[in-house]
């Protein structure tokens, strides 16, 4: 007769139960009203305006994120934005958009309303150079800017910089606490202002207690089994 493996067998069903009990979780926040100097960024001014909100109750930890945002009027090219999150994390939005050696004071285009993901195809950072480029419908995803250096910098050196910062370093935190939107207008002329933004975020929960209950009761049956 073939040996039966109980202690397998227990670990297979703990396990199968703690990926049915594993509920994953999407929260989505928009952000419309209530801005800061409402929602003028201040031009020609790296103190920039800071939208700060503060999210609690959310259960598990962040396994994706995406962010929105709605800019109407301004020159595309000045602007620098990042979020930062309340437990670890941090990505530049926008850094000086189109800004290259040959491009100094980056695209022109006053405004724009996307949705930014790491897993998208295209980066922001250059959006003129993709073709039939749409940064006004509200239906377009966009990779972050990641470049993670002083706007201010040489031309040159910020249009070759490589990405450093990204969406995906908030992952595994807690999404509970304080999130900060921060966007500066660094070069005087014409003014942006944030119509709205939203945080859309995905959760995991932690490792089901009835996994790990399974697994010890696994190991101790494997420990009997052995010792008689």
């Amino acid at each position: 007769m073939k040996k039966i493996d109980f202690a397998a067998i227990v670990v297979a069903a703990a396990l199968c139960a703690g990926t049915a009990l594993a509920q994953v979780n999407e929260y989505n926040f928009t952000f419309t009203n209530g801005f800061n100097n409402g929602g003028i960024v201040p031009d020609a001014n790296a103190n920039g305006l800071a939208l700060s909100t503060n999210l609690t109750g959310l259960s598990g930890s962040i396994s994706n994120l995406t962010l929105s945002l709605n800019i109407n009027g301004g020159y595309n090219g000045d602007l620098y934005a990042y979020l930062a999150g309340p437990n670890g994390g941090f990505v530049v939005l926008l850094n000086r958009p189109g800004v290259t050696n040959g491009v100094p004071f980056g695209y022109n285009n006053g405004g724009f309303n996307v949705t930014f993901s790491d897993s998208a195809a295209n980066n922001f950072h250059y959006y003129q150079t993709v073709p039939g480029y749409d940064i006004s419908s509200g239906t377009t995803i966009w990779q972050p800017d990641g470049r993670n250096i002083n706007p201010q910098s040489d031309p040159g050196v910020l249009g070759a910089f490589t990405t450093n910062s990204f969406l995906s370093s908030f992952d595994n935190s807690s999404p509970d606490g304080t999130w900060t939107l921060f966007l500066a207008d660094l070069s005087g002329g014409g003014q942006s202002t944030v119509v709205s933004w939203n945080l859309d975020i995905t959760t995991v929960p932690e490792p089901s207690s009835f996994v790990l209950t399974g697994i010890a009761f696994a190991a101790l049956l494997n420990f009997h089994r052995r010792k008689f």
